[in-house]
C-alpha cells in the first residue's frame, strides 16, 4: 500500500492557511432591520424634553363672511379661542452601559476596532428598541394614541384594497405612508393580486416599496403579530401638515446622531471601560384625524389561484 505522504506532491490547503490572512467581516446581527418609521418621520427639536400641542377650543365659534360687492352690512367679529393647557410629551430615554476590558481593546482590535464595534452592535439595538416604542409605547406611541373613530375594522380578515381605501378616508389630507407588518404586505399583496390589480412599487430612499393609490406602503416588524393578525397604520406626518412627528433632544455631549449620544463613564479597578448609550425620543399626534388604523388584520390567509387563470 503507497503511503499517504509519499503520493502528496505540493502543498496542501490546510498547512498553507497557516500562512494566509483571511478577511474578516464585521459583526453581523440578524435583528438589525431598516427601521424606515423614523426615516419616513419628520423630527422636532424639543427644548428642556417637553412639547406641548396646543388645540383650538371650539373650532365651530370661528366664523366668517364672504359678502357680495355692493353688501353693506357690518362684517361679522370672532376671535380665535385656545385650550388653556395643550397636552405635554415628554422625552423618553432608551439607554445601555458597554463594559470593554482594556487588554481586549488593546490587543485585539486589528484588523476591527473593538469597542467601536461593541458600540455600533448596542446602538443598533438601541435604535431597534426606539422604532418599536414609538410605534408600541402605552404613553406615546401610534398604537396607543389612534382615535376611536379613526379604528376600522377588515371586511373579510385579510386585507383588501376596499380597507386601504377607507384608511384613506379617515386620513384623506396629504396622507403620508402606510406602515405594516411585512407579512401583512404580503398578505395585502396576495388580495390585490386575486383581484386583478396588483400593486404598483415605487422607490424611496434607494429601495423599492409597493403603493397603493400612489401611498407607499412601508414595512415594520415592530408591529406585532398575535395569534395570526396584527394592525396596519396610515399616517399623516410633519408639523405644517399637523400630522405626527418625531420628538428629539438635540445638542447633547458626546452627540453621534440625532437624539443619541455617547460618553466615556471611565475605568474601574478591573481596567473595564464602560461607556454610556442614551437615545431620547418620543412622538406626538397633533390632530386626530392624522392617524387611523386597520385592525385585526390576518395574515395568513391564501388563495388558489389556478383555477382562475387557467
Amino acid at each position: 500500500m503507497t503511503d499517504i505522504h509519499e503520493a502528496q506532491t505540493a502543498l496542501g490547503d490546510i498547512a498553507a492557511r497557516t500562512l494566509a490572512n483571511a478577511t474578516k467581516t464585521v459583526p453581523m446581527l440578524g435583528r438589525i432591520t431598516p427601521r424606515w418609521l423614523p426615516q419616513f418621520l419628520q423630527w422636532v427639536p424639543v427644548e428642556a424634553g417637553i412639547y406641548r400641542v396646543n388645540k383650538v377650543k371650539d373650532e365651530g365659534s370661528i366664523a366668517v363672511d364672504c359678502s357680495s360687492r355692493n353688501d353693506e352690512k357690518e362684517l361679522r367679529q370672532t376671535f380665535v379661542d385656545y385650550e388653556e393647557w395643550g397636552r405635554e410629551y415628554a422625552l423618553s430615554a432608551v439607554n445601555a452601559v458597554v463594559d470593554v476590558h482594556t487588554r481586549v481593546s488593546d490587543l485585539y482590535s486589528s484588523p476591527h476596532n473593538q469597542i467601536q464595534e461593541q458600540l455600533r452592535l448596542t446602538i443598533e439595538i438601541i435604535k431597534e428598541r426606539q422604532e418599536s416604542e414609538l410605534i408600541n409605547n402605552p404613553e406615546y406611541g401610534i398604537l396607543n394614541n389612534v382615535a376611536d373613530e379613526q379604528r376600522v375594522q377588515p371586511l373579510t380578515g385579510a386585507p383588501t384594497p376596499d380597507d386601504f381605501d377607507e384608511l384613506i378616508a379617515r386620513v384623506w389630507k396629504q396622507p403620508a405612508f402606510f406602515l405594516a407588518h411585512p407579512r401583512a404586505i404580503a398578505a395585502f399583496g396576495r388580495e390585490c393580486t386575486r383581484r386583478g390589480v396588483p400593486p404598483p412599487t415605487a422607490s424611496l430612499f434607494g429601495s423599492q416599496f409597493i403603493t397603493w393609490r400612489g401611498i407607499p406602503l412601508v414595512p415594520s416588524n415592530k408591529l406585532e403579530i398575535k395569534e395570526g393578525k396584527t394592525n396596519i397604520i396610515l399616517l399623516r406626518t410633519g408639523e405644517s401638515r399637523q400630522g405626527v412627528v418625531g420628538l428629539y433632544q438635540p445638542n447633547l455631549p458626546g452627540e453621534q446622531s440625532r437624539g443619541l449620544a455617547v460618553r466615556f463613564m471611565g475605568i474601574n479597578h478591573k481596567a473595564i471601560a464602560s461607556y454610556l448609550i442614551s437615545l431620547y425620543c418620543s412622538l406626538a399626534v397633533l390632530t386626530e384625524d392624522a392617524l387611523a388604523v386597520l385592525e385585526n388584520v390576518e395574515v395568513d390567509k391564501y388563495h388558489d389561484y389556478a383555477n382562475k387563470y387557467f
